[in-house]
């Protein structure tokens, strides 16, 4: 079995950097590859503010991102918009809440919690926010809030963060390669997918 692992948190902002550069990715791989997305899951659920210091630094890795990888954009209004907390845990549910709901959600629900997140400045921390996002992209938003903080979401939230872990992966994105029984790394090229796909060939074809 060959199978392709993306691990990421859609509120991690090098996964919003990285995103144009998966979907061609994704685009190019060979047929009998298949894909799969993880929830490596970020930051627990929290209800304090962010620390002032904290606060800094993601925004000095938002300016380091727009400098490193063209055409990504932030809008910083979020810091002054927000109280910003260290909190994704509840958009990974979002996004298999989203998955229960419609499979074909699941990466709608990523794109469109990372949109309001970073261009529209606004809070996917938060469950009202989270149920706004399911409403607009055309979810049952009813049925998608009793899903989001209930304990099966969280138990398959639990078990996809255990996943990356075997995996080896402890940042994000990460990609793994799937062959047969073994499991191997494929470094991030955040401007070009053909180093990627160059290092995918290379594993299939060894």
């Amino acid at each position: 079995m060959s199978r392709l692992y993306y691990i990421h948190d859609p509120m991690c902002s090098w996964c919003w950097g990285f995103r144009p550069t998966l979907e061609a990715l994704l685009a190019a791989l060979p047929g009998a590859l298949s894909c799969s997305r993880l929830l490596g899951g970020l930051a627990a659920d929290s209800s304090s503010p962010m620390p002032d210091e904290m606060r800094i630094r993601i925004q000095a890795t938002w300016r380091e991102i727009e400098r490193r990888i063209p055409n990504t954009r932030f809008n910083f209004d979020f810091w002054s918009r927000n109280t910003p907390r260290r909190s994704t845990y509840p958009a990974c549910r979002a996004v298999i809440a989203a998955r229960i709901l419609n499979p074909d959600a699941e990466v709608m629900m990523i794109l469109a919690i990372q949109q309001a997140y970073y261009l529209e400045a606004r809070n996917p921390s938060d469950d009202s926010t989270l149920g706004e996002i399911a409403r607009e992209i055309g979810l049952d938003q009813q049925r998608f809030s009793e899903l989001l903080n209930h304990h099966s979401t969280q138990q398959a939230l639990e078990s996809e963060i255990a996943e990356t872990l075997r995996l080896g992966v402890r940042s994000f994105p990460g990609l793994v390669l799937q062959l047969g029984q073994g499991m191997w790394p494929v470094a991030v090229d955040y401007l070009s997918p053909e180093p990627m796909l160059e290092q995918i060939h290379n594993i299939l074809d060894a």
